[in-house]
C-alpha cells in the first residue's frame, strides 16, 4: 500500500455565533474545533486525570450546550445539492458506537453494504431537498475509517451538481476501484451496491477522526515543560560555513527567548533573539502548551567551533553546549543517518552509542517516521528524551515519514519542531523537501508523502545546477523493496538519479536493512560509476521471517537496527553500517577518478 499525502483541507467549518457550553454568547463563528477546545478546556477544569480516562460519550453529550450539539452535528462537513437527492454515509461497521446525530437527523440504515479489503461499511440515507446539506462529526472515539459520503439524484436523469463544500472535497464516481481516503490511495472499494454506483463520491482523509476525539483521547508527557531550556535542537537553514540555527522548548511562562554565543575559548558574547513559537496539543494533560523557540545564527566564521546557552533575561539558561560550522573549502567530513526511529528507546541507545563511537560527524540525518504518531507532541518529547541530547552537539536534518505526516492531516508539528531551508518545490509543504549542500556534497531531502510527479521538475533543477562532487538523496518510501511497489517513484526520480547520477539514495519504511547494487534504468550495472547505490536501514528493531529473493540486493539483514557511517575525503567516500554493538555489518568504499 502507499500513503502519499494527496489531499489536505481545512477543518475549520464555520456558522454562526450561539450560546457556548460556558452559558455565554459567543462573537465569533463556531467551529467544531472551537467547540471541542472548549470542552477540552472544561474537561480539564472540572475532572481529574482518572476521571478523564473513564469519560464516555454520553457524559459529552450532556455536558455540552443545545447550541454545541448542534455544531457539531451540523458543521463538519457541509454542501449544496442543485436537486433533490439521496445523501449516503458509509459507516465502518467496526465503530462501536454511532455518531450521535445520524438517527435524528433524519438518516435511516439500509441492508446495503459497501467493502474494500480492509473494512466493511455499512449504507444510512436520507433523501434531501435541493440546497443545503449539513452533516456531523464521526464521532467522539478517534476511529480511523472515517464515514464517507456519495450523493445521488432522487429522479433518475436529473443532473446533479455538489457545490460550496466546506471543507473542500475532491469528487469522484462511486465505483469499484475507487478510493475514499486520500492518505491511502490504495485501499479501493471492491464492492459497491448496484444502487449507489454512479453516485458522486466525496473523498475524505483519515485525519477527521481526530477532531472531536475526547473518549479515550488523553495524554500525558514524562517530560513536560518547566521554566529551565530543554530538548535543544540544532539545524541549519543556511549555509553551514556561517550559519546556525537552535531550537529549544520552555514552558509558556517563559515568553522570551535569547542565544548567548561565542567562540570557544574567548569571552566576547554575542547575543541573538529567537522567535517564538506557541504549540498545543490539546489533549496533552499535563503540558498542553509549550513555547518553542528558534534562534537563527548568521555571520558565523567558517571551520570555527562555538560555544552558546539558551534562555532569557532574569530568568533560567541552558547549560553551555558546543557547535562547529563547515569550512570555508572541503577538507573532509562525515555524517550518521537512521532509518525509522519511531522514537524509541532502543534507537535513542544506538544513538547515544554512535555518537560517541563518532565525535567527529559534522551532522546526522533520520530517514523519517521520526515518531509514530506524529501529531502527538508527547511522542516527540519522547524522541528527544532518548536522543540523549546528541543533537544539542551536531545538527539534525530529516525527513518526515509517513507517521510523521499521518492521517492526511500534513506534519505541522514536525515543521514547529524543526528550522529547515525553504528552498523546496512549490507544491511541497515547506521544509519538508529541501536541498542543502556540506562541502563537496549535495543533500536532497525531499518528502516521500507529499505528490510525487510535483516534486521531479524542482529535483531535476537541483541535480542540474549542482557542481558537487557527491550527490546523495533521502526520501523514506524505497523504491527497491520486497514489500512494497514504488513505481512512481521509481518512473519520476530514479531516472533523474541515473540522468545526473545520484551517488546514493537513503530510505527507511520497511523496517529491514539492504544495499543494492549500482542501478541503472531499474536494472544492475557493475560499478557505483554507472549507476545509483540504494539503501533501507530501520533505528528500531526489525524482525521479518522468510524474505524472498531481491536479485538487485548486495547485503541485507531482516533483524536488528542499524546506524549508517559516511565519510567524505575529496573524491573518496567510505560507507558502513554498524549494528548496537559497533560491529561492522556492510561496508563499501569508492573512490571516483
Amino acid at each position: 500500500m502507499t500513503y502519499f499525502q494527496k489531499f489536505s483541507c481545512g477543518l475549520l467549518l464555520l456558522t454562526a455565533g450561539t450560546a457556548t457550553a460556558f452559558g455565554q454568547v459567543s462573537s465569533g463563528p463556531q467551529t467544531v474545533k472551537s467547540v471541542t477546545d472548549r470542552a477540552v478546556t472544561r474537561l480539564y477544569e472540572q475532572l481529574s486525570p482518572q476521571q478523564l480516562d473513564t469519560i464516555r460519550e454520553s457524559f459529552i453529550l450532556n455536558m455540552l450546550s443545545p447550541a454545541d450539539k448542534n455544531v457539531l452535528a451540523t458543521r463538519y462537513l457541509t454542501f449544496d445539492v442543485n436537486v433533490p437527492a439521496v445523501v449516503s454515509v458509509m459507516r465502518d461497521q467496526a465503530q462501536k458506537t454511532v455518531p450521535f446525530w445520524l438517527l435524528p437527523g433524519g438518516f435511516v440504515k439500509t441492508g446495503m453494504v459497501v467493502k474494500n479489503e480492509e473494512y466493511t461499511y455499512e449504507v444510512w440515507q436520507k433523501r434531501v431537498n435541493a440546497g443545503r446539506v449539513e452533516l456531523g462529526i464521526n464521532g467522539f472515539d478517534k476511529h480511523r475509517p472515517v464515514y464517507f459520503v456519495s450523493v445521488g439524484p432522487q429522479k433518475a436523469g436529473s443532473r446533479l451538481q455538489v457545490t460550496n463544500c466546506l471543507p473542500a472535497q475532491t469528487q469522484t464516481v462511486m465505483q469499484k476501484g475507487a478510493f475514499t481516503y486520500h492518505d491511502w490511495d490504495d485501499l479501493v472499494l471492491d464492492e459497491v451496491p448496484e444502487a449507489l454506483r454512479g453516485q458522486l463520491l466525496l473523498q475524505t482523509i483519515r485525519g477527521r477522526a481526530r477532531e472531536a476525539h475526547l473518549v479515550g483521547a488523553f495524554r500525558k508527557t514524562t517530560t513536560p515543560s518547566t521554566a529551565t531550556p530543554d530538548q535543544l535542537l540544532l539545524t541549519w537553514r543556511g549555509d553551514p560555513a556561517t550559519t546556525m540555527n537552535i531550537q529549544w522548548r520552555t514552558s509558556p511562562a517563559v515568553n522570551e527567548g535569547l542565544v548567548q554565543y561565542w567562540v570557544a575559548g574567548r569571552h566576547d558574547t554575542l547575543t541573538q533573539p529567537a522567535s517564538r513559537f506557541v504549540m498545543e496539543d490539546r489533549l496533552l494533560q499535563n503540558d498542553r502548551y509549550v513555547h518553542r523557540f528558534t534562534g537563527t545564527l548568521s555571520g558565523l566564521a567558517p571551520g570555527t567551533t562555538y560555544t552558546c546557552r539558551v534562555g532569557s533575561r532574569g530568568g533560567s539558561w541552558s547549560p553551555p553546549t558546543t557547535f562547529s560550522t563547515s569550512a570555508a573549502a572541503p577538507d573532509g567530513f562525515s555524517y550518521i543517518w537512521f532509518g525509522d526511529t519511531h522514537k524509541s528507546p532502543e534507537w535513542g541507545q544506538i544513538a547515544q552509542k554512535a555518537a560517541a563511537r563518532h565525535p567527529e560527524v559534522a551532522f546526522y540525518s533520520i530517514a523519517g517516521d521520526l515518531v509514530s504518531t506524529g501529531l502527538h507532541r508527547d511522542e516527540w518529547d519522547e524522541l528527544w528524551q532518548h536522543s540523549g541530547g546528541i543533537f544539542a552537539r551536531k545538527p539534525l536534518m530529516p525527513i518526515p515519514g509517513n507517521h510523521d505526516s499521518q492521517d492526511g492531516l500534513g506534519a505541522w508539528m514536525y515543521q514547529a519542531m524543526f528550522s529547515l531551508p525553504e528552498n523546496g518545490p512549490a507544491a511541497a509543504p515547506a521544509e519538508q523537501t529541501y536541498a542543502f549542500t556540506y562541502q563537496n556534497a549535495l543533500f536532497l531531502m525531499i518528502d516521500g508523502t507529499s505528490p510525487v510527479e510535483q516534486q521531479t521538475a524542482w529535483i531535476k533543477d537541483q541535480l542540474a545546477s549542482s557542481k558537487a562532487d557527491w550527490k546523495f538523496a533521502f526520501f523514506h518510501f524505497p523504491p527497491y523493496n520486497y514489500e512494497e511497489d514504488y513505481a512512481l517513484i521509481r518512473r519520476e526520480w530514479c531516472s533523474l538519479f541515473d540522468q545526473y547520477h545520484v551517488d546514493m539514495v537513503m530510505s527507511g519504511h520497511v523496517h529491514y536493512y539492504m544495499r543494492s547494487k549500482p542501478m541503472y534504468a531499474g536494472k544492475p550495472v557493475d560499478s557505483p560509476a554507472k549507476g545509483t547505490i540504494y539503501t533501507i536501514s530501520v533505528g528500531i528493531p526489525g524482525n521479518h521471517n522468510n524474505m524472498p529473493a531481491e536479485d538487485y540486493a548486495v547485503s541485507r539483514y531482516p533483524k536488528g537496527n542499524y546506524y549508517q557511517h559516511i565519510t567524505i575525503k575529496g573524491k573518496k567516500m567510505i560507507y558502513t553500517c554498524y549494528d548496537p554493538d559497533g560491529q561492522v555489518k556492510d561496508q563499501l568504499s569508492i573512490r571516483k577518478e
